[in-house]
């Protein structure tokens, strides 16, 4: 085989690959072969005939289609693996010169990974910030254990910080008066100064008496969970159903013992504290890995191919979709509510795709860099761990499918790889 490459751009190139005789020769045998198990030849069982007599047997168009088929495959796979390209879509193939069996020549244009240059990673430096727990964090770990178990009686007053009140609300668009996805609700139990609605809701609900309705206005924060709601005025017609006044657990060594294996109230304060002390180290730990991978992606240098973008894009509009499937709001709905057309949104989510493909490249090559690598054993332990997960045999069974062990392999290799990044990033 003779394989010629051009560069037609950062991220496409053209193979020109001819096939040699010998090749040839190995594939129409090869093809020839398989025919046999079909073909019918008075004399011979099927699958024994000499292949020249098989030959005479078949349409030799359906030959030479087969012939072609295998041959550029082949042909292909060994062409992309000798110029070590890495390919992102299928090629376009034309065949350039056929003389069936003796003489091929053809084309394929193909998009793939461009140059990858990365930084100095081994050089950038880091360490991980873990936030101290504070008394009040442990205190309002102790409350909410305490309301857990409290005693709730119904009262006949205003509303205040502390009461749980039952209510009705409604909420619309402050500016065209539309409902709100999700903005509605029948007999919700709300503890007030619990900060679990809108910031400036519950606040307004305080001195409301048993029975009153309201009309509160709002505005939802920058980074609330529904990108369309953002920034949002909105107005809630709120009614209180019911007052009822909470009073918490006693905070004694009898109710230690009763949430958990502990004597004592400094025994089950220390636990509470080693528990947010390790998931703010979790969240630190998260946070680092964000920060270093964000920065080794910034400064790398990367030809990406717009196919791999677009993927990407793709990906993020289908699970933001199904969010709103989930919040029983319309595609064209956010649309609207975002004030962008289908184009428009698309283009927003662009830089964001980019960055996640380049970080993903990113690692690839430096897990090729640092030479690392899975071993089966790997593989098998992690899919044990997952599998222990699992009380249902069929989902067990699904992680030992060969696209899921890919998948698991791919997950342990770039955990790898941000371990070893951290490495560096923490080394003294």
């Amino acid at each position: 085989m003779n394989v010629s490459k051009t560069q037609v751009s950062p991220t496409k190139v053209e193979l020109i690959v001819v096939a040699d005789q010998a090749f040839l020769s190995k594939i129409k045998d090869h093809v020839l072969s398989d025919l046999a198990k079909t073909v019918s030849v008075s004399g011979f069982r099927k699958g024994h005939a000499p292949k020249a007599i098989v030959e005479k047997n078949v349409n030799p168009e359906n030959l030479q289609r087969q012939f072609l088929e295998h041959a550029v495959n082949d042909l292909y796979a060994e062409a992309v693996n000798t110029e070590k390209l890495r390919v992102v879509a299928q090629p376009e193939i034309g065949i350039t010169k056929f003389v069936p069996f003796e003489v091929l020549e053809f084309k394929a244009e193909v998009e793939v990974v461009g140059n990858i240059t990365l930084p100095d990673y081994k050089a950038i430096k880091m360490n991980k910030q873990v936030d101290p727990v504070t008394e009040k964090e442990v205190t309002a770990v102790l409350d909410d254990l305490r309301r857990r178990d409290s005693v709730k009686s119904e009262v006949q007053r205003p509303a205040k910080n502390g009461d749980e009140v039952v209510i009705d609300f409604t909420g619309v668009d402050a500016k065209d008066k539309k409902p709100i996805s999700g903005g509605s609700g029948n007999d919700y139990p709300l503890v007030l100064g619990s900060n679990a609605f809108i910031p400036g809701f519950e606040p307004q609900i305080v001195g409301m008496k048993p029975g009153e309705e309201k009309t509160i206005d709002v505005t939802f924060p920058d980074d609330y969970g529904a990108k369309e709601l953002q920034k949002k005025k909105a107005t809630f017609t709120v009614k209180i159903k019911a007052i009822r006044e909470v009073e918490l657990a006693k905070l004694d060594d009898a109710f230690a013992a009763k949430v958990g294996p502990f004597k004592t109230v400094t025994e089950l304060k220390a636990d509470i504290k080693k528990q947010l002390l390790a998931e703010k180290d979790s969240q630190a730990q998260r946070t680092l890995e964000n920060d270093l991978l964000a920065e080794i992606a910034e400064k790398a240098k990367a030809e990406i191919p717009d196919i791999l973008i677009e993927d990407e894009v793709n990906q993020m509009e289908e699970e933001e979709r199904r969010n709103l499937t989930y919040r029983g709001q319309t595609w064209q709905e956010h649309l609207k509510a975002e004030g962008k057309t289908d184009k428009e949104h698309r283009e927003g989510l662009r830089a964001t795709a980019e960055a996640r493909v380049k970080t993903g490249l990113v690692l690839g090559e430096v897990a090729e860099a640092e030479k690392i690598t899975i071993h089966n054993d790997d593989v098998n332990e992690r899919v044990k761990q997952l599998k222990a997960q699992y009380n249902d045999n069929k989902m067990r069974a699904e992680l030992d499918k060969p696209e899921n062990r890919r998948e698991i392999t791919s997950r342990l290799l770039t955990e790898k790889t941000i371990e070893r990044l951290v490495s560096y990033a923490t080394a003294n």
